[in-house]
């Protein structure tokens, strides 16, 4: 199925800026298993050739018992040479199906986005699958790689480079289980990322995790385990990290938890640092989220490090208007916050895109008082201009819930996804199966306003 952009140009009035201006396109709507993907949640990547890439936790190839809706994908977008995009599923999770345990030993339900190496291989995380989980009958989950077909024609093979909850002890996984979160890589090779749940705190409520080659395979060392302080329900040191980490080039990383960082209470979530030394992981809490909560809480995004030392992130709710913000940390301590009101969005879940050359941060939030969502650009955590809102087409075609994060391309063009919506609304549960979309810069508005003035228009 091919489906030609949905293009428009918009002029949308924000409350501290008069107008912004944005060309909006539908670069790919999803249909569900089982011809097609469904559901994506996490960040695009792009190789520099074009091409994004991206994972959908339900839909694909494989149905079974397992996962009706279908188990995943993940799938590559390319543009043809007449500006239709094409896109094609990679990989199929829980094709290796263990029908007397009805567990997907590949995996399942793939709820991040990826990462390449130098190679061209592709590595990622499903929240589900793997064998002999003692906690969940879907298993609990996985670390993979995709390698690349060695002919044009061929197929991208899947390996499964860790299986979570191998260490097990006391009814918890000791080594984490359930990671939703992007991966990383370090200059020597090696993979960072979070599982939600799981490890030898006081409650397993997550890990921070490394793997490293040894020998044939891959062997994993937790470098963190959330809820190491405090007693009961209270978590000091954070819990329940949703994203992964963000590596500096000192080999700091940088994350967040979502709940914890209160001493006598369970809290509203972490910005935390961890350090390496000869001694293993130390980890620094760089923001904490107390109530009443004015510096926001739940923060589930990850964190990006912008220039001179900056750390931004996003808080899902809280604050003065209680729908959570943009928060800038300065390496003084310092710390600057944007805060939605419902209007102008709500309830951000994704790290900010920073533009150096421009002082300016791209974002976007799951939900608004009145739309399912949008992209807004920050100027200087003072000004901001919504440059999109989601579900203005009738029934969502144009998409709807974005929850991931943006990338840009090299003209400054931004890409993202929906959860929901598009132009299949009667597929996935009546809801929509969730888009791909651009959003054209200025300088690129000029050269493609002619070539594409087929608004509404969709072809199989």
């Amino acid at each position: 199925m091919k489906y030609v952009r949905l293009l428009m140009t918009l002029f949308v009035a924000s409350c501290l800026i008069s107008t912004a201006r944005a060309q909006y396109g539908v670069l790919w709507s999803f249909a569900g298993a089982p011809t097609d993907g469904d559901t994506p949640l996490g960040n695009l990547i792009s190789d520099g050739k074009g091409h994004l890439f991206g994972t959908t936790r339900f839909g694909g190839h494989v149905q079974n018992s397992a996962c009706r809706r279908g188990c995943g994908t993940v799938f590559v977008l390319s543009q043809a040479q007449g500006g239709e995009w094409n896109e094609s599923l990679l990989y199929s999770f829980c094709g290796n199906y263990n029908a007397n345990s009805g567990q997907c030993l590949d995996g399942e339900f793939p709820e991040a986005g990826l990462v390449f190496d130098k190679n061209g291989n592709i590595y990622g995380t499903t929240y589900g699958g793997g064998p002999g989980c003692p906690l969940a009958s879907y298993g609990c989950g996985i670390v993979f790689e995709l390698s690349p077909p060695l002919l044009p024609a061929g197929r991208w093979t899947e390996s499964v480079l860790y299986n979570f909850c191998g260490n097990y002890a006391n009814n918890i996984c000791l080594d984490g289980n359930f990671p939703v979160s992007q991966l990383v890589f370090d200059p020597f090779g090696n993979l960072y990322g979070t599982t939600i749940a799981g490890g030898a705190g006081h409650m397993p409520a997550g890990t921070a995790f490394k793997l490293s080659q040894a020998g044939n395979g891959w062997a994993e060392t937790v470098i963190y385990n959330f809820c190491s302080l405090g007693k009961g329900d209270v978590c000091p040191d954070g819990s329940q990290p949703m994203a992964g980490v963000t590596l500096d080039k000192a080999g700091n990383l940088y994350g967040t938890a979502q709940s914890g960082g209160a001493p006598n209470s369970t809290g509203g979530g972490v910005l935390y640092k961890l350090s390496p030394s000869s001694n293993g992981w130390t980890q620094t809490i760089l923001l904490a989220a107390q109530f009443p909560y004015k510096l926001g809480s739940s923060p589930v995004a990850g964190v990006t490090l912008g220039p001179s030392g900056a750390i931004f992130t996003t808080f899902e709710s809280g604050g003065p208007t209680g729908v959570g913000g943009v928060v800038r940390l300065l390496p003084t301590g310092t710390h600057t916050e944007f805060w939605f009101n419902g209007k102008n969005g709500q309830a951000p879940t994704a790290s900010v895109l920073v533009d150096f050359s421009h002082n300016a941060l791209y974002g976007t939030t799951s939900g608004s008082g009145f739309t399912g969502g949008n992209v807004f650009k920050l100027t200087g955590l003072d000004q901001q201009a919504v440059l999109y809102s989601f579900c203005s087409q009738q029934n969502c075609t144009d998409g709807l819930d974005p929850v991931a994060g943006l990338i840009t391309d090299k003209s400054g063009n931004l890409y993202g996804t929906t959860a929901s919506g598009g132009a299949n609304s009667s597929s996935c549960g009546g809801s929509g199966c969730g888009v791909v979309f651009e959003i054209a810069t200025e300088t690129r508005q000029t050269e493609s306003r002619l070539k594409f003035q087929m608004a509404g228009k969709k072809g199989r």
